[in-house]
């Protein structure tokens, strides 16, 4: 399927590795130009090289910090007016709520709430006047399924899924989209990282945890990065005008429930 998005332009943030890179790498296949944020430089720059020889589009490199005030100017400067904005960024440690200062929140709110949602005040305007947005926030599964070590993440998360949801009924109107992808288990570094930090606080074996993790996906097997920049491209498509404010869950049938 064409997408019909040669020639439109993203920012997509966290896009150095993972599911960011992953959305990147599909986004550049439609023929979208690219500018891509994270805060390690070298990783980026790695990817910006990669996609763009595999693809053969333009890929710009912006090393920052998105939950700064600062990154967010840096990366709006070298991408004023995007088509597209894929808003990403690492969730907050897992641990116990009575552990977590008021520092901790802020933090946790500042990269998944407030960060995403200021990227959106700084963009949507131009997206109306244009006739054509599309932005999509990579948030996580927990929002419907909280995970109880992840408090600070399901509290921050759910804050902007609950913004979004009034906001993208607004900008509908003008052919600006706003959706929630809520990926599960994938096959990533965090994931390896999280299931290694498991192991060591357990006292068990990483494959033991890995393979317990997996039994719960009745797919049997974890998300291939892929198939979630597929996701995150169909929602960035011209032919995705009619859906809006909507919470995709990807998580190989993990979520139980009926709605």
């Amino acid at each position: 399927m064409d997408l019909g998005l040669k020639g439109r332009r993203a920012l997509v943030c966290g896009a150095s590795k993972g599911l960011g890179r992953a959305c990147a790498l599909a986004l550049a296949e439609a023929g979208v130009e690219l500018t891509i944020v994270a805060r390690g430089e070298a990783a980026l720059v790695k990817t910006a090289e990669e996609i763009s020889a595999h693809a053969g589009v333009k890929v710009h490199v912006v090393a920052c910090d998105i939950a700064t005030a600062v990154g967010r100017e840096r990366a709006l400067q070298a991408l004023p007016a995007p088509d597209i904005l894929i808003t990403n960024a690492g969730g907050p440690p897992p641990g116990d709520f009575r552990e977590w200062s008021r520092e901790h929140w802020i933090a946790a709110i500042d990269a998944n709430m407030l960060a995403p949602i200021e990227l959106m005040r700084m963009t949507v305007d131009g997206m109306m006047q244009r006739k054509f947005g599309r932005i999509v926030n990579i948030t996580s599964a927990a929002v419907k399924a909280p995970i109880d070590a992840l408090g600070l993440s399901n509290g921050a998360r759910s804050g902007l899924t609950g913004f979004v949801a009034g906001l993208a009924r607004k900008t509908v109107r003008h052919n600006v989209t706003i959706n929630n992808l809520l990926p599960g288990y994938f096959e990533t570094d965090r994931f390896a990282t999280f299931i290694e930090a498991r192991a060591t606080a357990s006292h068990a074996s990483s494959e033991q945890l890995r393979q317990a993790e997996m039994d719960t996906v009745p797919a049997g097997r974890f998300g291939d990065p892929s198939e979630f920049g597929a996701a995150c491209a169909f929602l960035a498509s011209a032919q995705a005008g009619y859906i809006t404010g909507q919470n995709l869950l990807l998580d190989g049938g993990a979520y139980p429930g009926t709605f």
